[in-house]
Order: C-alpha cells, then structure tokens, then sequence
C-alpha cells in the first residue's frame, strides 16, 4: 500500500463513520501540479478523541490544535502515516507564532485561517472533486503566491509565513502577489520573533531548492536578507571585475555561482556559495589596476561561523561551511602545488562539495575550470592508500629511538609525513634517517 492508498483509506473510514473527511493544504496543491506529495493531510469535521476511537493506532501530536496522526501498515520507513485535523478556527497568536487557542469549525472557515491560496483547498479522493474557497486553483494556474484574505493579518499571526513565501514563490517559480509582497515588505524586521531553529529550516529548503538564486533574490526584495543575512548585503556595492572593465557586482557573481551549483547541491555547500565570497567587502583594496582582497577567505570562514551560530546550525554543517569558505580558492594552484600539501585536501571528506564549488565558481567569472579538471583526474587514479598511507612513524616510534616526548616530536612527525605524501619517503627506515638529520640540524 502506498502512503497516497492510506490516505484514500482514511478518509473512506471516516466518511464511512458519518464524518466529513477530505485531503488539505500542500498534498492538493501538489497533486495539481502534477507532483508526488511529500505527506498527505486529512481534514476532518471529527474532534480529536472521535479520531482516537476510530483508528488502532493514533498519536496525539496535536491535541491542543486537533491534530492526530493516524499510523498504518509498515512501510520502508516505519509506518505509513496520515495526519488528521479537525476543521478549525484560530483565535489569536499572541508570540507571533503559534495559536493561542483554537476553535473547531466548518471546512471553509479552516480554509480562510490557513496562510495562502495555494496552500487552502481541500480535495474529496472519493468523488475527484476539488473544493476551494480561496481561490487556489485561479492562482496556481495563474502562477501567483497569494495570502488568503489580508496579507498584513496573516503575517501578524505567523511571521514565519513570511520566509515561507519565499520558499514557495522559488519551489513553484511563482510571482508574489503586489499585496502580499508589500506586506512582507512592511513586516520584515518582525522575523526575528521566529526561533533561529525554524528560520535556519526555511533556508536549508531554499538553498537546497534548484531555483536557490531566485530565491535569494526574493530574499532581498523582500527585505528579509536585511534581517536575516546583513553580512551579504554589502557584497552589492562591490564592483565585479577589472575597474577599467568591471562586469556587474559581487552579489550578481554570488547569484549565478548559486545557479551553476547544478540541482542537486547539498545546504552546506549552497550556503558556502552564497557566503564564499562575504569576506571581500571587509578587506577590499584597489591598486591602478585591479582590487585586492587579501584575506577575504579567511575572514570570511570567521563571519559564517558567526552566521551559523545564529542560526544554531548543527556542529556538523557548520564546520563544513567554514571549511568551504576558507578553502574556496585553494585548489586554484592545485596542478603546482606538493603532493604533500594536495592530498591533505583531497582525502578530505568534503573534497566533491570543494570542486563543484570551485567549479561554479570559475565558470561564474569565465575562467577556466583546468584545476578542477587536474584535481578529479588525481581523485580516480589515486586510492585512499595513495591519498593517506599509514603513518611511517609514532611518537611511539620516536621514543623507542631515544628522543625525549617534547615540542620536536610534532615538527618531527609533520616533517615525515609531508615526505611520505611527497613520496621522498616510503619506509620507516627511511623515515627515521629523516628523524635523524633533522634532530642534528635543529641541535645545531
């Protein structure tokens, strides 16, 4: 049985049960379009316990909002899933976030609570009938994101809605409608009341999305890149290019790096993108003929740890992110660089994220993607033995040699294995001749 299958199921027993059951919100929005949804909703004029006392196996994820999931046969993954809410009404949303109460209601005034058109119909899988008293189905044909109702309203209950216009308007290549937009326009600064957990969610959905530079766009029309990522902004004032010829600005060269990431870019490397360069407008100089920006990723590894922090990324994407900036630039050199040096960065877990980004990167200011090329050329003729051999020595080792554990013994170390990686080296006989000579030279 399919997850869409159950769905059909759960809404014929509650019909059968003399309820009235329909599909809600996001899977008939997809279903219209063609798409496979992601879940399916139910909605439903049972209350919350008549739910309970009509399927085995329920849980209560949110009784206070009349939501109840409905648990069916196992799937790949657990169990097929439906969640069913009750029609309702909500009363106020004093956080700005959440209602405060709720109040069990008819299918159409469930429909004028919820955030946009798109999102409001309800769909019988029984008879194939489509109900919508929002006008959904007019803007989905007509390719408009708009706010059911009043777009201020809507806002003031959620200002999460506002992030998630943007996600949609990108996800579906919609236009914002004028009202909503300037709504959102108006109620940017209030973002900030959402929790950086749910705000940092809304972007990995966007920056994962293959329309990420158009929704990095509407990020800033909106005015909520201002709020959420000022440290990109000023990347608009920079001229790009030579100044005798320069060639649009920094944040257009930001943009179409997003865009030639290809589609299936992971969050971590897309946000490395949108932040490879954040650094340049903090150490920019200009000499008779070109601008410098010595450090840039160096200062810019330091400002999207300060971003990734805000947004409490976990520990793991953070550090790929910084990861990501710092090294953006180098394996420019890779084809002169020591194989020492080169292998260090190749065996690296994030190496395929590197390349495409440097990838992108390059094709982004025309030049040329050689060093790419050299470095995946070495990545299949080299194995993980080649790239990260077995240490040729310990500590261990050096203290069965005679040497005293001290400050030396990690020059010593490193100086082994860059000759191993180099491969000046390849037995630890070897290596401890190399011990040898350089424990002289330093005693001299």
């Amino acid at each position: 049985m399919t997850e869409r299958e159950f769905a059909i199921e759960v809404v014929q027993k509650l019909r059968d049960a003399g309820f009235q059951a329909l599909w809600a919100g996001g899977c008939v929005r997809d279903e219209l379009l063609g798409l496979s949804p992601d879940d399916y909703d139910v909605a439903t004029d049972a209350t919350p316990e008549q739910v309970r006392k009509l399927f085995k196996r329920t849980i209560a994820v949110g009784m206070i909002f009349g939501v109840i999931e409905v648990l069916g046969p196992p799937a790949e993954k657990g169990y097929l899933k439906v969640q069913v809410a009750t029609f309702r009404s909500d009363v106020s949303y004093s956080d700005g976030r959440r209602p405060d109460e709720v109040v069990f209601s008819t299918a159409r005034e469930d429909a004028e609570r919820r955030d946009f058109t798109i999102n409001g119909m309800f769909f019988d899988p029984l008879e194939r009938q489509l109900i919508d008293y929002v006008g959904g189905q007019t803007d989905l044909q007509a390719r408009v994101l708009r706010a059911i109702g009043d777009p201020v309203q809507r806002f003031t209950e959620d200002k999460l809605r506002m992030l998630r216009a943007v996600r949609f308007a990108t996800r579906f290549e919609l236009t914002v409608d004028p009202a909503t937009m300037d709504a959102i326009r108006a109620m940017a600064p209030k973002i900030t009341v959402v929790s950086a957990e749910r705000i940092a969610d809304e972007l990995r959905k966007l920056l994962v999305s293959p329309h990420r530079a158009r929704g990095m766009r509407l990020l800033d029309e909106t005015g909520l890149a201002a709020v959420l990522l000022p440290e990109v902004l000023p990347m608009k004032n920079l001229p790009q290019g030579l100044p005798s010829a320069p060639t649009g600005n920094l944040w257009e060269h930001t943009l179409r790096v997003l865009e030639l990431l290809g589609p299936e870019a992971t969050f971590p490397l897309a946000f490395a993108a949108l932040l490879h360069d954040v650094g340049k407008p903090r150490v920019v100089g200009r000499t008779p003929d070109r601008y410098t920006f010595y450090q840039h990723e160096h200062v810019g590894r330091r400002l999207a740890s300060e971003i990734g922090l805000r947004l409490k990324l976990s520990n793991q994407e953070r550090d790929r992110i910084e990861w990501l900036v710092e090294k953006h630039q180098y394996l420019a050199d890779s084809p002169r660089m020591r194989p020492s040096k080169l292998k260090q960065t190749l065996i690296h877990s994030g190496i395929q994220e590197l390349l495409a980004l440097h990838r992108a990167d390059a094709l982004a200011s025309d030049r040329s993607v050689d060093h790419v090329e050299y470095c995946e050329k070495l990545l299949s003729e080299w194995s993980d033995a080649d790239l990260n051999p077995p240490p040729l020595l310990t500590g261990y080792d050096l203290m069965r040699h005679g040497l005293e554990q001290g400050p030396d013994f990690k020059r010593l170390l490193d100086s082994v294995r860059e000759a191993q990686l180099d491969g000046a080296i390849t037995t630890p006989e070897e290596a401890l001749e190399m011990v040898n000579r350089l424990a002289e030279e330093g005693a001299e």
